[in-house]
């Protein structure tokens, strides 16, 4: 798994977090990866880590509350996803094995991907969706009879819109191709390099397009659509206080130690451990987080990182709000606001 990297497209939340622990529904990202693998039959992992490590190791620890066994692999520069195959050579072995893009968010898991690759035994299996920017992702070309012909990193006249997902099955064999290829124009060993090599040595190299919904949680609108995403699965669960004043409708989750008071909550959504909400509406698709305190506001289709404060603002509406945050009103307010705010920071709006 890798959980490295800077986030820069996430900025200003990953400028103090790892952008692969940015919940959804108050889990972060990066466990639901892990739940998929461990799910699939796979309890040996190694994450790549980097700048963010500490953040990383204390989230997820030995991997013991999955049945897993993590090993951390340390890479001290970002410098490709077919580098990050080079330096877990040692944890690898000769092994097969799943690669899994940290911050990828795929429903339904990997388990039938897994066993695809087991009763075929190619040399690699890659999973492929069609996306509307092509030219951002690594791209494959397929000949008529879906085969795969050849795959180019981030081109400027994309081949196809079928994207490689972040989801990756390999055996060995990956390793020689690592040790063949040449840095990119990037500076980087490139895992579409990897690839295309075993292509033209003629190994097997298998792929597979989704059906299912994949999301690259890169940006905060993509952020925003996985959580919604998730919530849509939500089962109502109280655990903490509602007073009689409030009223919830829908799917609502309300973690132990959280209180509601005077206040609407509309489902699906998803109030953390301890937080507060007071005089408030929470409308759908709204995921508060742990700690978060709430006050005569109105949210909706947001992400509030645990900690975050709302005092007197209507309405948050489509935001993703980092650790710590507090937004306030002061004197007269417009009907919406629109926020990305970096974890510690604090907002007055007029």
């Amino acid at each position: 798994m890798l959980a490295g990297g800077s986030g820069t497209r996430l900025r200003p939340i990953t400028h103090t977090s790892a952008k692969q622990l940015v919940p959804l529904a108050n889990k972060p990202i990066l466990f639901y990866g892990i739940e998929a693998i461990v799910a699939a039959g796979v309890s040996d992992i190694g994450i790549i880590v980097g700048d963010t490590a500490p953040d990383v190791m204390d989230a997820v620890g030995d991997g013991g509350r999955w049945g897993a066994r993590i090993t951390y692999i340390r890479q001290d520069q970002p410098e490709g996803l077919a580098h990050a195959v080079q330096i877990a050579h040692e944890f690898l072995g000769d092994e097969p094995f799943v690669m899994y893009l940290g911050d990828n968010f795929l429903i339904g898991g990997i388990t039938d991907f897994v066993r695809e690759f087991e009763q075929h035994e190619p040399d690699a299996q890659v999973l492929l969706t069609s996306v509307e920017e092509p030219q951002h992702f690594g791209v494959a070309e397929l000949a008529d009879d879906g085969s795969l012909i050849r795959l180019v990193e981030k081109p400027k006249d994309p081949p196809s819109d079928l994207a490689l997902v972040g989801v990756y099955l390999f055996s060995s064999k990956i390793h020689e191709a690592v040790r063949a290829i040449p840095r990119s124009w990037r500076n980087e060993l490139e895992i579409t390099d990897a690839i295309q090599w075993l292509i033209e040595n003629g190994d097997t190299v298998r792929s597979h397009v989704l059906k299912r919904p994949w999301i690259d949680t890169g940006k905060r609108q993509e952020v925003l659509e996985a959580n919604r995403m998730v919530l849509e699965t939500l089962q109502t669960r109280i655990d903490g206080a509602v007073d009689s004043a409030s009223r919830l409708t829908g799917a609502v989750q309300i973690d132990e130690g959280a209180v509601i008071e005077s206040s609407v909550i509309r489902g699906p959504a998803v109030i953390g451990a301890g937080a507060r909400v007071a005089n408030s509406y929470i409308g759908p698709f709204s995921s508060i987080g742990p700690g978060c305190l709430i006050d005569e506001s109105e949210v909706e289709h947001s992400v509030l990182l645990s900690g975050a404060q709302l005092f007197g603002v209507a309405r948050v509406d489509d935001s993703l709000i980092g650790r710590d945050v507090v937004v306030r009103r002061r004197e007269r307010r417009p009907h919406v606001y629109r926020f990305m705010l970096g974890d510690h920071s604090e907002a007055v709006v007029p």
